[in-house]
């Protein structure tokens, strides 16, 4: 027999193999790739209101909030002094601008007013208290569809007082009893005052609620060259001169102020209700385009720095690891992975 005859297959066997691994094409699993999450939507801009005091000028709040909400603007939180609790009470229970304009027009001053001679101050407050308890439903302020906070002032230390919870009639019973005029409510140990001495216009409580925009409502009394005719005028008046520089700080904090033109309104002359109202409607009518435009580009700063720290959170991209032989590039195999481009993503 022919020696060669006999050694042949062991001579195929080595060829077989390597021409078998040159062939194979079974290929190994690529490394896993990382997939960028989409952008997360910014977050809504939520809208605040603050509510200043102003006796019957707080009507025109109910006018300004009219206009919002006609022109799709929905305060998400709502704080107030003064005048500006009493609406800002009924508006954070759940009541839209024309319900609350329908209880304007119903109101019978005897409901609020329960004059007591010789206790510190004209008017009790105790109709005020239940008046406003009865509107929103006995609800307490925490119970609220809205966030609410109440500004009063505690008389033993002049210190800002924010309500945020407890009795909602009571509250704004403190908040609304302007020295002279209205008895000081005890509540606890202490004892409260109008708002209007320490925040006349709320900003930083609504500020404090969570809100990222702030509207600002100012109907506080401005010094006319006139003497106010009634007695809560000239209280009114005084309060508002008194508190007008550190008024004007808090203002400045706002995002918008708006400022219905209602100085000619007296404190006490609820017949003009209607006025009021339709001076906060021109008012916040007047404030609109400036509106919408601050809320359009606090939205535009919003998607740039979303789309920053979205950007920052990304994984590194992958890098390739595994290169296809040479036998394998020869007989038509490629990588099994390419290395991205130098700044490319995933």
């Amino acid at each position: 027999m022919n020696p060669f005859r006999r050694l042949r297959p062991l001579l195929l066997l080595p060829l077989a193999l390597l021409l078998g691994g040159c062939f194979d094409n079974t290929r190994s699993e690529p490394p896993p790739v990382a997939v960028a999450a989409p952008m997360p939507a910014p977050p809504p801009i939520k809208v605040g209101l603050a509510l200043g005091g102003g006796a019957a000028k707080g009507f025109a709040h109910i006018g300004v909030i009219k206009m919002l909400e006609a022109n799709g603007i929905q305060p998400v939180a709502v704080s107030g002094t003064s005048a500006g609790s009493v609406v800002g009470a009924l508006y954070a229970s759940g009541m839209d601008a024309f319900q609350m304009q329908q209880h304007a027009f119903a109101l019978d001053e005897s409901r609020i007013r329960d004059v007591r001679l010789f206790s510190g101050g004209l008017v009790q407050g105790q109709k005020l208290q239940d008046y406003v308890n009865e509107l929103v439903g006995k609800r307490s302020i925490e119970q609220m569809k809205k966030p609410l906070a109440i500004v009063s002032t505690q008389l033993e230390t002049g210190n800002r007082t924010v309500f945020v919870r407890g009795n909602t009639g009571q509250a704004v019973r403190a908040s609304s009893s302007v020295p002279g005029v209205f008895e000081p409510v005890v509540i606890g140990k202490a004892s409260y005052v109008d708002g209007g001495v320490v925040s006349p216009v709320p900003v930083d409580a609504a500020r404090q609620l969570g809100a990222d925009f702030i509207i600002a409502v100012d109907i506080s009394s401005k010094a006319s060259g006139k003497t106010p005719a009634h007695m809560v005028g000239i209280v009114n008046q005084s309060i508002s001169i008194m508190g007008q520089k550190l008024g004007e700080q808090e203002l400045a904090r706002a995002d918008i102020v708006i400022r219905p033109n209602v100085n000619d309104i007296g404190a006490a002359d609820f017949q003009q209700r209607n006025n009021a109202i339709l001076e906060g409607e021109k008012a916040a009518l007047a404030a609109m385009p400036q509106i919408r435009a601050k809320l359009e580009q606090l939205q535009q700063n919003r998607v740039a720095a979303q789309a920053a720290a979205w950007q920052a959170a990304q994984p590194a991209p992958v890098e390739c690891t595994q290169e296809a032989s040479r036998l394998g590039r020869l007989f038509g195999r490629g990588d099994d992975c390419v290395a991205p481009k130098p700044g490319a993503t995933q």
